[in-house]
C-alpha cells in the first residue's frame, strides 16, 4: 500500500525534487548496464490527458483525435487512510495519503503510470475546482510528474474549442488551491475523529460529528424551537364587495388616513364590520403604470439544486449525480458525445462575452428581436463568490431540451431543460405588467368613521422572458378582473366578509430551502451541500416528514450536547469564517499551517474540558412516542430506527418484544379488491405498493397509484413511465399523464 505524507507547497517540491533524483539515479544505473547497440523503444502516446471520470474521457477523446490517449483516474485515487486520523497533528499536521484498497485504485493506477511511461506529454485535466486541482496533484505524486511543469489543463465545459483551447495553453498544479482543499479535508478529519468517540462515550454507538454537518443539522434544529416557541396571534380579514353587473369585486379593509389598523379579536371586527355595513364608498385614488419584471440569474450549483427540488422534485444529490452526466457528455443522436452545460460546481453569477453573443443571436432568430433587450444582461455575483467559473448554462443553445429529448433519459431531459430555460430566459427581456392599485373611501357619517380600503390588480401585456421560465410573486397576474374605474366613482356596496386568521409558526426547512441557508450564511461550498444534507439524514440526525425536514430526538440530543461543549463547531459564524480561512489559502493571503494551528489550539481545548466535565456521564436519547398501543402488554409503542428504516416498538423491550411496521397509505384503492394501498420496501430498498389486505389479496405493483379514476372503469389509474394505466383485470386503458396526480 503506496503512502506519502504532504504539508505545506514547500515540503511537496521538496519531496518532488527528491523524489526525481532517485528516479534518475535508479535510471543511470540501469542504463550503464545496457549494450551500446540497445535502442530505446519508442513512446505509444504522442500525448495522454488524465481526466476523472471514463463518459468525460470518451466525451474529450473525441474532439482531441488520434495524437492524444485520453485515460480516467475514475475520481481521487489516494485518501487518508478509513481506519485512523490519519494525520501526525503533533508534527505540523502532516497527512498521510493512502492507495485505498477498494475500488480497484491499483490496478487504475497501474494503467496510468503504464501509459505515461509510453507518452511523450502526459496533461492532468481533472475537474476545475479545489477538489480537482487536488486529485491532479495527487495524479503527479503518483506518476513522479514535476507539479510545477505546465501539466494542467483546465476547462470550464467540454466542447471542441474550450477543449482545445485549454490544451493548448497547460499551466502548473495550483498549489494554494491544493493546500485550500487539504485543509478542509484535515480539518473535517480532525473533528470527524476527535469528536466522534467522545459521542460514542456520551450519547450512542456509532455517531458521526462533522464540521460543517453539526452546523447544518443545528439551523434544523433551531427551527424546529423557534416552532415549538410558536405563540399564534389571532387577526381578522374583512372584505367588502361591490356589485359589478351580476359579478362583484372586492376590496379589502386596510386602516384609515392614519396608517394600518390591526383587528385582533372578533369583537373588534364585529365592531368595525358594522361601520362598513352602513359606510357610504367613493373610488378616492386610482394609480396605473407599467411595470417590468426582469427574469432571474442564470444558475448556480446552489439555485440549480433548490428549484431542481421544487419544479421537477428532484432530490439535491440526484440533480448534482445527473448535472455531471449533463456536463461529462451524453452520446446525441447524429451528433456522438457531447457535453451539454458548464461546470455545474460554482456560485458565479459570470457569464462569457461568447455565450452572451450567442445567445443574443438564438434569442433574436428565435423568438423575434422584441424579446431581447436593449443591453445585454449582467449579473452580479455574492461577495463571498469564488468566481473561478461562469454560471452554469448550456454549451450550445441550439441543442434545445425538446430536440434532442430522444436522446436523453427522463431525469436528465428535466434537468437539462430546467438549465437551458433558466439560462436562455436570464438574457431575455422583462415581461411587462400593467399595474392598478385602486383606494376605496368607505364613510359612516353617524359613526363619524372613514376608513380606507385597497385592491391592486395586474395583466401581463408582455411575455418576455415568461415564456420560457415563469415564476409568481405578488401583484403579478392576480386576475381579479376590476371593472373599469374612475376616480370619484361611487360603489354599490353588497356584504362584508370577516374571516378569522392566526399567524402560522415559520415552516420547517425543505431540502432545498436548507441549501438556500447555507449558502446564505456561508457555510460549505458548492460541492458540499448535497452531500452534507444527504449526510444528516443518513446519519439519523434529521429525517423527513414529506419535503420537509425535521430533526430527531438524536439531532437534538447532539446539538444540545455540542452547544454546551463545542461551541464553535455549532456555530454559524465560526463556520462561515473558517470558509473565509480557507478561501484565503486559496488566495495565497494564509498557510495550511495556519488554519490548522488556528483552529486546532482552541478545539483540543474544548475537547479537553468537555471530556474532564462530562467523565462517567451517559446521555439518553428520548424515545419518541406514537399513538399505537400495544395489543401485548397495554404501552404506548414507541418510534425506532433500523437501516430498514422507522419502525414501531415496545418500551418494555425486553420483556415485551413487540414491533410492528409503520403502514404509510398511497393514493387511491387497491384494483383488485378496493382496499387501501399501502407504500412498501423490498429488501433492496425500492418501492412497491400493496393492498392493506397483504396475501389475502394479492394485489402489488412497481408502479406508482395516482388520484386519478380510469374512465372506463373507475378503478384507480397508475402512472408507468410517464403514461396513466388502468391495472384492474380486464381493463385495458392507457393515457397520456394529465399531470394531476401527486
Amino acid at each position: 500500500m503506496a503512502k506519502t505524507k504532504s504539508n505545506t507547497s514547500e515540503e511537496l517540491e521538496k519531496k518532488s525534487s527528491a523524489a526525481k533524483k532517485t528516479t534518475a539515479k535508479k535510471a543511470s544505473s540501469k542504463t550503464s548496464k545496457k549494450t551500446v547497440s540497445s535502442k530505446k523503444k519508442a513512446p505509444t502516446y504522442e500525448n495522454l490527458l488524465i481526466v476523472e471520470s471514463p463518459a468525460k474521457a470518451k466525451t474529450i477523446k473525441k474532439y482531441l483525435g488520434s495524437k492524444y490517449e485520453v485515460l480516467s483516474s475514475k475520481g481521487h485515487i489516494r485518501d487518508l487512510p478509513a481506519s485512523r486520523i490519519g494525520v501526525d497533528i503533533e508534527n505540523g499536521f502532516v497527512p498521510e495519503y493512502i492507495v485505498p484498497r477498494k475500488d480497484g485504485k491499483a490496478a487504475v493506477i497501474k494503467e496510468l503510470k503504464a501509459a505515461a511511461k509510453d507518452s511523450k506529454r502526459v496533461l492532468l485535466a481533472t475537474d476545475p475546482d479545489r477538489e480537482g486541482e487536488a486529485i491532479a496533484w495527487h495524479l503527479a505524486q503518483v506518476l513522479d510528474i514535476d507539479p510545477e511543469s505546465k501539466v494542467r489543463v483546465f476547462f470550464n465545459e467540454i466542447t471542441k474549442n474550450a477543449v482545445k483551447e485549454g490544451v493548448a495553453e497547460p499551466r502548473a498544479v495550483n498549489m494554494n488551491r491544493v493546500n485550500a482543499q487539504q485543509s478542509r479535508r484535515v480539518l473535517d478529519r480532525i473533528v470527524g475523529y476527535k469528536l466522534s468517540p467522545f459521542l460514542w462515550k456520551k450519547v450512542k454507538t456509532g455517531l458521526s460529528a462533522g464540521r460543517v454537518q453539526s452546523v447544518a443539522t443545528k439551523l434544523v434544529v433551531d427551527k424546529e424551537r423557534e416552532i415549538q416557541a410558536f405563540v399564534p396571534v389571532e387577526y381578522w380579514l374583512l372584505d367588502v364587495l361591490f356589485a359589478n353587473g351580476k359579478k362583484t369585486w372586492a376590496a379589502s379593509f386596510f386602516g384609515d388616513k392614519n396608517g394600518k389598523i390591526a383587528i385582533n379579536d372578533e369583537a373588534s371586527a364585529n365592531k368595525i364590520k358594522a361601520q362598513l355595513e352602513n359606510s357610504e364608498y367613493t373610488v378616492s385614488s386610482i394609480k396605473r403604470q407599467e411595470k417590468a419584471k426582469a427574469p432571474k440569474p442564470p444558475f448556480t450549483t446552489s439555485s440549480l439544486q433548490q428549484d431542481a427540488s421544487s419544479r421537477i422534485n428532484m432530490r439535491p444529490q440526484k440533480s448534482m449525480s445527473v448535472a455531471q452526466q449533463l456536463y461529462e457528455g451524453v452520446d446525441i443522436r447524429g451528433k456522438g458525445t457531447v457535453g451539454l452545460i458548464t461546470y455545474m460546481r460554482t456560485d458565479s453569477l459570470r457569464v462569457s462575452v461568447e455565450a452572451q453573443s450567442a445567445a443574443a443571436e438564438f434569442i433574436k432568430k428565435t423568438y423575434g428581436e422584441e424579446f431581447y433587450p436593449k443591453t445585454p444582461r449582467f449579473y452580479k455575483s455574492k461577495s463571498t463568490a469564488q468566481d473561478a467559473h461562469e454560471a452554469i448554462r448550456p454549451t450550445d443553445f441550439t441543442l434545445s431540451p425538446e430536440k434532442i429529448k430522444d436522446s436523453l433519459t427522463t431525469e436528465q431531459y428535466k434537468l437539462y431543460k430546467l438549465i437551458w430555460d433558466r439560462f436562455i430566459a436570464s438574457q431575455m427581456s422583462s415581461a411587462i405588467y400593467n399595474t392598478v392599485n385602486v383606494e376605496v373611501s368607505a364613510v359612516n357619517s353617524a359613526e363619524k368613521t372613514d376608513y380606507i380600503l385597497k385592491v391592486s390588480d395586474s395583466k401581463l401585456i408582455f411575455s418576455g422572458f415568461t415564456v420560457l421560465y415563469n415564476y409568481t410573486e405578488d401583484g403579478e397576474e392576480s386576475q381579479k378582473k376590476l371593472p373599469e374605474l374612475n376616480e370619484g366613482d361611487s360603489l354599490t356596496f353588497k356584504e362584508v366578509v370577516s374571516e378569522q386568521k392566526f399567524t402560522q409558526p415559520p415552516s420547517r426547512y425543505t431540502e432545498a430551502s436548507l441549501i438556500k441557508a447555507l449558502e446564505e450564511n456561508g457555510i460549505g461550498r458548492p460541492s458540499t451541500y448535497a452531500p452534507t444534507i444527504a449526510t444528516i439524514l443518513d446519519r439519523r440526525y434529521t429525517e423527513k416528514e414529506g419535503k420537509l425536514l425535521k430533526p430527531t430526538a438524536l439531532g437534538f440530543v447532539t446539538t444540545e450536547l455540542m452547544e454546551e461543549n463545542f461551541k464553535n463547531i455549532v456555530d454559524v459564524t465560526f463556520t462561515a469564517d473558517m470558509e473565509k480561512n480557507l478561501d484565503k489559502v486559496e488566495e495565497g493571503e494564509a498557510t495550511y499551517l495556519d488554519v490548522m494551528q488556528s483552529f486546532y489550539k482552541e478545539f483540543s481545548g474544548e475537547l479537553s474540558e468537555a471530556e474532564k466535565k462530562l467523565d462517567g456521564v451517559r446521555i439518553e436519547v428520548p424515545n419518541e412516542e406514537s399513538d399505537v398501543i400495544c395489543e401485548l402488554c397495554g404501552s404506548r409503542m414507541v418510534y425506532k430506527m433500523s437501516r430498514f428504516g422507522k419502525f414501531l416498538a415496545c418500551p418494555n423491550y425486553p420483556k415485551c418484544k413487540n414491533t410492528k411496521t409503520i403502514v404509510v397509505e398511497a393514493d387511491g384503492l387497491c384494483p383488485k379488491c378496493g382496499g387501501k394501498i399501502t407504500v412498501r420496501k423490498s429488501k433492496n430498498g425500492k418501492t412497491f405498493y400493496a393492498c392493506e389486505k397483504g396475501k389475502d389479496c394479492g394485489f402489488m405493483t412497481w408502479d406508482l397509484p395516482t388520484k386519478q379514476k380510469c374512465p372506463v372503469c373507475g378503478s384507480t389509474l397508475f402512472k408507468k413511465f410517464g403514461k396513466l394505466i388502468c391495472e384492474k383485470e380486464g381493463c385495458t386503458f392507457e393515457g397520456k399523464n394529465a399531470g394531476k396526480d401527486k
